[in-house]
């Protein structure tokens, strides 16, 4: 019988890492939930066990090394050796960027770009003496084609995606067993938009159109375990980003700066209390556990074709060659 795999999720007390915590736990896995958030750590581990796994909170801020590695230390003593790690913490700021102060801009780089690097040291030093292991890195569209208002956040999303690449080839190199892979993302309903920071006039929001958090979560625990060279993209949308900005970016951005402010705002005003979680996680100030899922479900989409193609990459491209052969066949017929 398989033992149960080891998994570690950061930013795991919220939005796409919590969702996947509970869809690794539901295949019973064991789980270990990294975030700053207390209240949402005790939450996680509920629905972790609740799903069927194993839960095990470790309270870390990923921006600094040290926790990180205390983190993985732990996991090992409590849980085993790390099969699975899967970077996903993130913070942002919704401004544009002369309103964005150096600190502000470090902050969410050391978050959303650097919280990856220290996760993926952690378990590459882990990984590398057993020769096997599987890293998800939890990208976005946003770090192929960047959009106005959240500049920090995707500069950290493109630096993740060359930073990848580089460890992926020194891999190649070594023909280590040890597996690398990008999820790029859509606009998810989670909680982030109820308590990032921003200084925009109206609410933040994510453009539409807008996934459930189950839909990624399901995309990161399949590119897990099918890990490939290849980015996986979650979403019609993120297919259609992608695809627009090889094919017209200078289209795009005619498109965005006349589109993309009111697309991430809603037509409420921001109260002047309104709490964020830059510099300390939301729920530590009032102890609510946020859940997995924002305040956008009337409109999100639980489904989307696009990931059964992506994850049947050869079926698709095999019925692709296979009509190009009919029509050929076809063409050749009526011509004689």
């Amino acid at each position: 019988m398989t033992s149960p795999q080891t998994v570690v999720i950061t930013g795991a007390s919220a939005g796409i890492g919590r969702a996947t915590a509970v869809e690794f736990g539901a295949r019973g896995a064991k789980v270990a939930l990294l975030a700053r958030g207390q209240a949402g750590l005790d939450g996680a581990v509920k629905d972790v066990e609740a799903a069927g796994g194993a839960a095990l909170a470790i309270p870390t801020d990923v921006a600094d090394p040290r926790q990180v590695e205390v983190a993985a230390t732990r996991v090992e003593e409590v849980l085993g050796p790390i099969d699975v790690w899967v970077n996903v913490a993130f913070t942002s700021v919704f401004a544009p960027f002369h309103q964005i102060t150096p600190s502000e801009f470090r902050r969410v780089t050391e978050v959303t770009y650097l919280g990856y690097v220290h996760g993926t040291m952690a378990a590459l030093a882990r990984m590398r003496p057993r020769g096997y292991g599987t890293i998800v890195q939890v990208g976005s569209a946003l770090g192929v084609r960047s959009i106005p208002l959240q500049s920090a956040y995707c500069g950290a999303k493109h630096a993740i995606n060359g930073f990848t690449e580089s460890l992926r080839t020194e891999l190649l190199h070594e023909n280590s067993e040890i597996h690398v892979t990008v999820v790029q993302m859509p606009a998810v309903n989670t909680p982030q938009f109820s308590w990032v920071l921003t200084r925009l006039p109206r609410r933040p929001r994510p453009v539409a159109p807008i996934y459930q958090p189950e839909l990624a979560a399901r995309a990161v625990v399949f590119a897990a375990r099918h890990p490939r060279r290849k980015h996986y993209w979650v979403g019609s949308s993120t297919l259609g980003t992608i695809l627009g900005q090889r094919v017209a970016p200078a289209l795009l951005d005619r498109y965005l700066a006349r589109t993309g402010f009111d697309s991430q705002q809603t037509a409420e005003p921001i109260g002047p209390d309104r709490p964020d979680n830059l510099w300390e996680p939301v729920d530590g100030r009032n102890g609510q556990d946020h859940g997995a899922h924002g305040a956008f479900g009337h409109e999100a989409h639980a489904h989307d074709p696009q990931q059964w193609f992506s994850h049947h990459g050869r079926t698709v491209r095999a019925l692709a060659g296979a009509g190009a052969a009919l029509a050929g066949t076809a063409a050749w017929r009526r011509r004689r």
